[in-house]
Order: C-alpha cells, then sequence, then structure tokens
C-alpha cells in the first residue's frame, strides 16, 4: 500500500465549488481507499491505496468529483517519497522563515524554466522563486497576498498545459508528516 495526498485546486474559495471534506472523504473511500483524511477546507486529502499510480488515482477522482458534486476540479495526485522530497529540496531556508513566506505550486507535469524565462528576478526583488521537480518554490515576504511576483506567476501562459496548485509551507510540511504516518 502506497499513502498519497490528493491536492484539489480551487474548491471552497469565495463560495464556488463549495466540496465539504467529510464528503470528500466518503467519495474517497467508495473509490475503495483505505485511511482516509483531510486537512483543512481547502482541498487536501490524504489516503492509502494498493492500486494504480499517481496520474491514474488523480484521474479517476476527478472523474467521482464530477459525477457526485457535478463540477470540475483540477487534482493533482502525489506519494510520499515525493513530497518528502519537494520539502527536503527547499531552495530557500524554510526553518528561519514564517510559513506565510513560503509557497510551494505543485504541478502536473515538468515545466522546463524557459517557461519562465520572461521574467526578469531582480524586478521582483525581494521575492524570489526556483523550480524544483514538478514544482515551484516561491519566497514572499511580505505574504501571498501582497506578492507581485505570485500574481505573475499565476499567469494562464505561464501554466499553459498543467494543472498548479499552491500550498502554503505549513501545508507543505503537514502533508509531508501526514503521508509519512
Amino acid at each position: 500500500m502506497t499513502t498519497y495526498a490528493a491536492l484539489l485546486r480551487g474548491i471552497n474559495v469565495g463560495g464556488s465549488k463549495k466540496l465539504p471534506m467529510a464528503e470528500l472523504r466518503t467519495l474517497l473511500e467508495g473509490l475503495g481507499h483505505d485511511g482516509v483524511r483531510t486537512y483543512l477546507q481547502s482541498g487536501q486529502a490524504v489516503f492509502s491505496c494498493g492500486h494504480g499510480d499517481a496520474e491514474s488515482l488523480a484521474a479517476e477522482l476527478t472523474r467521482a468529483i464530477e459525477k457526485h458534486f457535478g463540477f470540475g476540479v483540477d487534482v493533482i495526485v502525489r506519494d510520499h517519497a515525493y513530497l518528502k522530497a519537494v520539502a527536503e529540496a527547499c531552495p530557500f531556508p524554510a526553518a528561519g522563515l514564517e510559513a506565510r513566506q513560503l509557497h510551494v505550486t505543485y504541478f502536473s507535469a515538468p515545466v522546463a524554466a524557459e517557461r519562465f524565462a520572461e521574467i526578469d528576478p531582480a524586478a521582483y526583488l525581494p521575492e524570489e522563486f526556483r523550480l524544483g521537480d514538478r514544482a515551484l518554490y516561491l519566497y514572499a515576504p511580505n505574504g501571498l497576498g501582497r506578492s507581485k511576483l505570485a500574481d505573475h506567476l499565476a499567469k494562464p501562459r505561464l501554466n499553459k498545459g498543467v494543472i498548479a496548485t499552491s500550498r502554503n509551507w505549513n501545508t507543505v510540511v503537514k502533508l509531508v508528516e501526514m503521508t509519512g504516518a
């Protein structure tokens, strides 16, 4: 059995795409997954499964959510080893930063650095970003809500062809912990 985290994009935000976590847990259990738990209301679920891979599990959950709730949701599924590797590879001093200052955007597929070549890093200092394995690390010292770099990185043309969903550092660490248990 492998333990995974499902990262749902854009649910329970601003009154749209309401997806109660209790119903998500029931849905995942109905798909045959074990040890189902959710974290916060913003779309994180942890479960164990003995079949499939991350991509097929994400597709299965995407279809089930659309069928049950009547709307589409982008889903990324990642296992504990991947989540742990992303946390350990953080290029910023995570231990010395507040969780609101550090974020990880998970991508559904690898993205090339050339995709972000138009961005002049000096124009956004002290904010910075770095690419990792299907992930982007964002250091925003004043928080995500005030980040001009985060706004630019979220532009559809930069994320075309991939699902992208961001989590703050507390959530990154919590998902590593939850999938490792």
